[in-house]
């Protein structure tokens, strides 16, 4: 399974995803190009830094404005690295699934 983190730091949020330690888990295309559009889409919405990253096996999301958001998108990362994009696509709307 692969390993996902949120974190508060100076009062903004920061999500993280490290796949590279899920021993045996290869992160499918389809869910990598679903998770990179999903953050190139928070990126150009400005909900996150544009120096957040969409992997291939880290991922990390900068600077969210609060814990409830953080823990959503840490969830739906966390789902979609597993194989279920659904709540990948509710949580940031016209994610390709």
């Amino acid at each position: 399974m692969p390993y996902v983190a949120v974190e508060c730091q100076a009062q903004r949020w920061t999500v993280k995803a490290d796949a590279l330690t899920a021993f045996e888990h290869d992160i499918d295309a389809t869910v990598y190009d679903a998770v990179r559009n999903a953050v190139v889409r928070l990126i150009r919405s400005r909900e996150i830094r544009p120096d957040s990253s969409a992997g291939p096996v880290y991922f990390v999301l900068y600077d969210l404005k609060n814990e409830d958001r953080a823990r959503e998108l840490a969830a739906a990362l966390h789902a979609a690295l597993c194989g279920e994009l659904s709540p990948l696509a509710q949580a940031v709307p016209d994610t390709r699934t």
